[in-house]
């Protein structure tokens, strides 16, 4: 899986070929969560809340090109770093 963004002791990543809607994840430490490019909404997950509005926050100047890395990873072309 890989690593698109790291800072702030946030990871951000995506797998190749992963299941729909378009998602990235979100792990800090041993947490992780799922968050919907569309809209930012989180699917599922356990990252404490101040941790998951910090990587919305970095997403919502990144959804377009969140966006492009998913199909990027749906055709298992590695994604751009972020």
């Amino acid at each position: 899986m890989p690593t698109i963004a790291e800072f702030d002791g946030i990871r951000v990543l995506m797998y190749y070929r992963d299941h729909e809607p378009p998602h990235f994840h979100v792990e800090y430490g041993d947490r992780e969560a799922l968050v919907r490019i569309a809209d930012l909404a989180v699917i599922e997950g356990d990252v404490p809340s101040r941790i998951l509005r910090r990587a919305i926050d970095w997403a919502r100047d990144r959804q377009g090109a969140l966006a492009l890395n998913w199909v990027k990873c749906r055709s298992h072309v590695a994604p751009d770093r972020l």
